[in-house]
């Protein structure tokens, strides 16, 4: 069984989001609780994530839009090392979202370092969180590999994804490649991540 922590965005993923859903039938998954979902602080997210890690011998992430940020701010900590891989859903430019919700959300600085654990983002060509320019960029950062599906949104309720089976097969593609070597996992020769777009 593939012990998975399914990490929310700004303001949590309501019970008809993809998310909750997915934590009431994959087994093994489970929700990481946040004390605060409107007005979220990067550290005290980070301390709720470290406690789901401690309590893993190693877990998979699934995150959604400021989730993605959370999961990438673990490039440099030391509990990296517990996260066996990511599914990046939506990924929310930092910048557009204090923009759109100010005075709400204290991340910090945007998470750009190479990311020690495989992931895959998935993307949206109108996000209106995360231009594909932004989404390119922050890709690229991390060593990810990027798979887009069309024109949708936010990839959430408002654009149609309560129930969304085609995201296990994201997931199991993943774990999948996370269970290998692959090339995709290294740095190249001149310490720079490489990504690449995938198709599935």
């Amino acid at each position: 069984m593939v012990q998975t922590l399914i990490i929310p965005g700004l303001n949590g993923s309501p019970d008809e989001h993809w998310q909750r859903i997915w934590a009431k039938e994959y087994p093994g998954s489970r929700v990481v609780e946040q004390r605060d979902w409107s007005c979220p602080v990067l550290e005290e997210w980070q301390t709720r994530l470290d406690k789901a890690l401690s309590q893993t011998d190693g877990a998979f992430l699934v995150a959604h839009s400021l989730g993605c940020l959370l999961a990438a701010s673990y490039a440099t900590r030391a509990e990296a090392g517990l996260i066996r891989g990511a599914l990046l859903v939506a990924p929310c430019s930092l910048e557009t979202t204090v923009g759109l919700h100010p005075c709400m959300i204290d991340f910090g600085a945007e998470p750009l370092e190479r990311l020690p654990f495989p992931s895959l983002v998935i993307g949206s060509l109108n996000d209106p969180y995360m231009s594909v320019e932004q989404l390119e960029r922050y890709v690229k950062a991390w060593g990810s590999e990027l798979a887009t599906i069309g024109l949708a949104g936010h990839i959430n309720i408002a654009s149609g994804f309560g129930h969304w089976p085609e995201g296990h097969d994201f997931f199991e593609r993943l774990v999948s490649r996370a269970t290998t070597i692959e090339p995709w996992l290294q740095s190249s020769p001149s310490g720079e991540a490489a990504s690449r777009h995938i198709a599935l």
